[in-house]
C-alpha cells in the first residue's frame, strides 16, 4: 500500500470485508510505539443503520421470511 499526496491508502476489499469494516465505518489508529493498528470505534446506532443499509438485498437465500421464522422457531 502507498500513502497518497493527501495522506489516504485504500484498504483492499477482502481486508475490509473480514474486518467488518463497511462504508462510513468510523475507525482509530492505534500506535503501540512500533506498528499503527486500524481498529473500528465503538459502534452507534448510527454506524449500525449503515451496517443494516449496507447489507441489504444481498441475501442469496431463497426462502420467505415466514419459512425463516419457521426454521428459528423449530417448527
Amino acid at each position: 500500500m502507498r500513502i497518497n499526496s493527501k495522506g489516504q491508502v485504500t484498504i483492499p476489499a477482502d481486508i475490509r470485508a473480514r474486518a467488518g469494516l463497511v462504508p462510513n465505518t468510523e475507525v482509530t489508529i492505534a500506535y503501540d510505539g512500533t506498528s499503527d493498528r486500524l481498529v473500528p470505534a465503538p459502534r452507534t446506532p448510527t454506524s449500525d443503520a449503515t451496517l443494516v443499509a449496507h447489507l441489504r438485498g444481498r441475501g442469496d437465500v431463497p426462502m420467505t421470511t415466514d419459512a425463516i421464522m419457521a426454521l428459528t422457531r423449530g417448527e
